[in-house]
């Protein structure tokens, strides 16, 4: 697998000074993705702006882990809500139009 688009969890923990455990517990809640190459295991590069939050949630604002799963959720179904209103107001803005 390539790895271009792939980032070394180990250098991420590093550089961002945060235990691997943190990453490894975000991907038991299904928060995260995790790709394993040649035996060492990395983060995809579309994930970092959204672990960088759950970080600042964790650590800033001393959100637990089920915290940050229910933020995320609910994230996800406005994302989702907000997609639907555009769809929707498209459709309403042709009919009108008609």
């Amino acid at each position: 697998m390539e790895t271009t688009h792939l980032i070394s969890i180990q250098q991420f923990c590093t550089h961002y000074n945060v235990p691997v455990s943190f990453i490894n517990a975000l991907h038991e809640y299904e928060l995260v993705e995790i790709a394993i190459t040649n035996n060492d295991n990395y983060l995809k590069a579309n994930q970092l702006n959204d672990v960088e939050k759950m970080m600042r949630l964790h650590y800033d604002l001393d959100i637990n882990l089920e915290g940050i799963d229910a933020i995320y959720n609910l994230l996800k179904q406005v994302e989702n809500l907000q997609s639907q209103i555009v769809t929707l107001r498209n459709k309403l803005n042709f009919y009108e139009n008609f």
